[in-house]
């Protein structure tokens, strides 16, 4: 093919995922309303489920006084006259990309594979899954723990009594989808690392040699996540950054200096 044969196929390629986004879009705009009742808004109350699991686990552990109560809330206003209209519109497009992750990386890898030689489609299925449900599992994660967390801290928080706090629709909105966006690629480092470790960039002596200095800098990035200050919820952050640490280094092929 030539340069502008591949350009003409990578323009059908991203106008079927343009088409599939905006089908989705519109069924999205669509349930928008109720989907801002039950899942946006929900963490603003204080009977959401995360709540409600840390409020029993906190009992069990007798740290009742780190419990959300039930009349916990976060009212959110709307400061501009179309602010409702245009985040209904963003939220729409952004749940659309979510929803459609797997088929903008299925035609990505259609236009991409033929390129490829045999061996470099090699385990394509597996990566295509696993990718998919790491970034799912990452946005489940942002959803019920980190966006929460970050909700409950900021919303209590108070600089000085004389001031009221009020949290603005599209600040809340750009929090909730760059959280949700962000640990959705947060998770996929183990398929990054299991890649780089197919083209023999990363060994799994690098864990390894510095399981130590990860777990110190992951512990800084769950203190920057949950500012709150109590080590419970510290540590319900640290344990799946973590994890994605652990997982990356099984995931990279053993090398032959590999001592494992």
């Amino acid at each position: 093919m030539s340069f502008w044969d591949h350009l003409d196929a990578l323009r059908r390629v991203l106008f079927r995922i343009a088409a599939v986004v905006a089908v989705i879009a519109v069924a999205a705009f669509a349930a928008m309303p109720w989907l801002f009742d039950n899942v946006i808004m929900a963490p603003c109350s204080g009977t959401f489920v995360t709540y409600t699991f840390f409020n029993r686990v906190a009992a069990a552990a007798g740290m009742a006084d780190m419990a959300t109560p039930a009349s916990f809330s976060v009212d959110i206003v709307s400061l501009e006259l179309a602010s409702q209209l245009f985040i209904h519109l963003s939220a729409a497009g952004w749940t659309a990309c979510l929803v459609a992750f797997p088929v903008i990386i299925y035609l990505l890898w259609g236009f991409v594979a033929p390129a490829l030689y045999e061996h470099e489609r090699r385990g394509a299925v597996r990566a295509f899954i696993f990718g998919n449900l790491m970034f799912y599992l990452g946005v489940a994660v942002g959803y019920l723990l980190v966006f929460p967390l970050a909700v409950r801290f900021l919303a209590d928080y108070r600089l000085s009594a004389a001031i009221t706090p009020i949290v603005s629709l599209d600040s809340y909105m750009d929090n909730f989808f760059m959280i949700l966006i962000m640990m959705g690629a947060v998770f996929e480092l183990p398929l990054l690392a299991w890649l780089l470790g197919k083209m023999g960039i990363l060994t799994r002596p690098f864990f390894k040699k510095y399981r130590r200095h990860a777990i110190v800098a992951l512990l800084i990035v769950a203190a920057l996540i949950t500012p709150t200050g109590d080590p419970f919820t510290l540590f319900l952050v640290f344990i799946p950054i973590y994890a994605l640490w652990e997982l990356s280094a099984v995931l990279v092929p053993p090398g032959s200096d590999d001592a494992d």
